[in-house]
């Protein structure tokens, strides 16, 4: 399964593994990615040969959505969690290797080195900053719309069979081009 930016990382064979240009004809534009994806799954279940085909992102955005407020408690509360995880790993590792057979010892002495060293790394971290970015938040690239492109030789029968399925479902934004 892929993503819209790019799933596993490596190109499918076929297809170039630098940046291009999508080719193709518009057969279809909609609002949004899970219509356009609706599409070409219509397109797929009518036996058409989806590798004809592309979903291309138009009017491209970095949409960053806040999530919270940053604080100085939650910024080390976080450092503490992520840096005991970490040390608990090593400290697992360190006790399953160790040549008397598995410790307690070498796991406590990873899960407090660890939340020592994600406070100190997360406090750092945050103090440098100067209070300028006091908001945690997640970003994602979302598009304008999403148009559907079909080499040449079956975008007729691509448009076809999407105005059928535009006709079949009333009112859900869906457009052939």
């Amino acid at each position: 399964m892929t993503t819209p930016f790019g799933g596993a990382g490596r190109p499918a064979p076929g297809l170039p593994s630098l940046p291009t240009p999508p080719t193709g004809w518009p057969v279809g534009s909609y609002a949004t990615y899970e219509e356009a994806q609706r599409a070409v799954d219509h397109l797929a279940d009518s036996d058409f040969p989806v590798r004809d085909v592309t979903i291309v992102g138009v009017d491209l955005m970095l949409v960053e959505r806040v999530i919270g407020r940053l604080t100085w408690g939650r910024v080390l509360m976080s450092g503490a969690l992520s840096g005991a995880w970490f040390g608990l790993f090593v400290g697992l590792l360190l006790a399953f290797f160790t040549p008397t057979g598995p410790a307690l010892g070498p796991v406590l002495v990873g899960l407090v080195s660890g939340v020592v060293f994600g406070v100190v790394f997360a406090a750092v971290g945050y103090g440098a900053t100067r209070g300028r970015r006091d908001f945690t938040s997640a970003s994602q690239m979302v598009a304008g719309r999403y148009d559907v492109l079909c080499q040449p030789r079956n975008a007729e029968k691509a448009r076809e069979l999407l105005a059928k399925l535009a006709m079949g479902t009333s009112g859900t934004g869906t457009s052939p081009a």
